[in-house]
């Protein structure tokens, strides 16, 4: 049996024993990135790779796609230290690893299909690197049986070895919460014992808290389940928000009243985060002939919630005699759904200019980027809050507003704003949740 395969806890305790080993993150997204932090900090040599290259030239210089100012600090320091390398050559940094784990999770295509093209393509390329003694973790969210099937299936066919004997398989999806205070709690589920005592044994120099679960599928539907849970969260979240808007109530003094004012019960147009896993799940029932009402309604709810954004900041617009045509928008921060918010409202006639030191160039054309707040804001009509970064809570609205057209709005997507401030400082104010009854 593999060293990797028989690994004890007292092999891997102290952060000198751990440098001896190599861990591949294959797919530099926001899963991948978390995880090379968590196995940098514990001490493992980390090499990331990914199929894009623009994402892998991004990834070397320190810098992220998505917006986690904290991960990519971290991202640069283990860079600088030389405690993560970046690599374009997947099958060289499979070779050379004694743990590869795969963080992405096959796309959802626009008819709400799953595609797992690119999911294949990868794990044929890992099969073909493969060498014995290798553990493999799946780290995305699987569709029933996709692990022990088309993973297993894949890796064993273009390497010609065999899962729990000559290399490990073990499945860990990390999913993310809407409360960044909640401990990470990992899960750990393999066929056999081997890859499984393996897998927890690495995971808990992350964690302590490793959930064994010696059946993969029930591990695959418990995490599309608790992504099914989030989002019906979010719905109902997001149908309570609305309702308080109509009764020019403000939903955020609601929370207050309930002593629920956390992440998980704000409402947000930032749902896609795990939109990929619900369609699995929506996929597989299809496929098995089983209605799942509740999840279906709850994902349709959550992506009707950018429309009603879009909706919030047109009547914001009216209010004071201008229309979204001609208007002129920007955009401080970002979000899983910034892109089709902007895309939206564009196809409006708005011009949008966007400030998100964190993410530039990603989703709008270089000239709608702005890397100075001032030049971001200057000829506005409006601006609209649509990233939870801390410097927002800073904004110093009483400068911006000189450099905005007359009767300046902003539109509070994420809750980040006392209403009665913001109109102390000359604006309009707009948000999600929040009555109409102070305009």
């Amino acid at each position: 049996m593999p060293a990797i395969l028989h690994l004890t806890p007292q092999e891997i305790d102290t952060q000198t024993k751990r440098s001896k080993y190599t861990i591949a993150i294959v797919g530099c997204g926001h899963k991948g990135i978390l995880y090379a932090n968590m196995f940098a900090n514990a001490g493992f040599n980390v090499v990331c790779t990914d199929a894009d290259a623009s994402i892998v030239k991004k990834i070397a210089k320190g810098k992220t796609a998505f917006d986690m100012p904290e991960a990519e600090a971290k991202l640069k320091s283990h860079i600088n230290q030389e405690k993560i390398n970046v690599t374009s050559e997947l099958k060289k940094a499979v070779s050379q690893s004694d743990v590869v784990i795969i963080t992405f999770t096959a796309k959802a295509d626009e008819q709400k299909k799953t595609n797992y093209t690119g999911l294949v393509n990868t794990c044929k390329q890992i099969g073909a690197a493969l060498h014995r003694g290798t553990l493999v973790i799946y780290g995305g969210i699987a569709g029933v049986g996709f692990t022990e099937g088309t993973v297993k299936e894949l890796l064993e066919n273009t390497s010609g070895l065999e899962a729990g004997q000559d290399f490990g398989l073990a499945y860990s999806p990390l999913i993310t919460t809407n409360n960044p205070s909640t401990d990470l709690e990992l899960t750990a589920a393999a066929s056999d014992k081997f890859s499984l005592e393996a897998a927890s044994a690495i995971l808990k120099t992350l964690t302590g808290k490793v959930r064994e679960i010696m059946d993969l599928k029930t591990a695959e539907i418990a995490a599309l389940f608790t992504i099914a849970k989030q989002d019906a969260l979010s719905a109902l979240t997001n149908e309570f928000a609305v309702f308080c808007e109509n009764t020019n109530t403000d939903y955020f003094k609601v929370l207050e009243v309930l002593n629920f004012n956390v992440p998980c019960f704000r409402p947000t147009i930032a749902g896609e985060e795990n939109c990929d896993g619900a369609y699995l799940l929506l996929e597989d029932a299809e496929n098995l002939n089983v209605k799942l009402r509740l999840p279906a309604l709850a994902r349709q709810i959550n992506e009707e919630m950018v429309k009603h954004a879009v909706n919030l900041t047109q009547t914001s617009l009216r209010s004071c005699g201008k229309t979204l045509r001609r208007g002129r928008v920007a955009i401080l921060g970002s979000s899983s759904a910034r892109g089709i918010f902007v895309n939206l409202i564009e196809q409006k006639g708005a011009k949008v200019t966007v400030y998100d030191p964190f993410a530039r160039k990603q989703i709008l054309e270089p000239d709608n980027i702005k890397t100075s707040l001032n030049e971001t804001v200057e000829g506005t009509d409006c601006i609209i809050i649509l990233g939870d970064q801390e410097q927002f809570s800073r904004l110093n609205l009483k400068k911006l507003k000189p450099l905005m057209k007359p009767s300046p709005i902003v539109v509070d997507l994420v809750g980040k704003f006392d209403p009665k401030q913001v109109e102390i400082e000359g604006f309009l104010y707009f948000g999600l949740g929040r009555g109409n009854e102070q305009k």
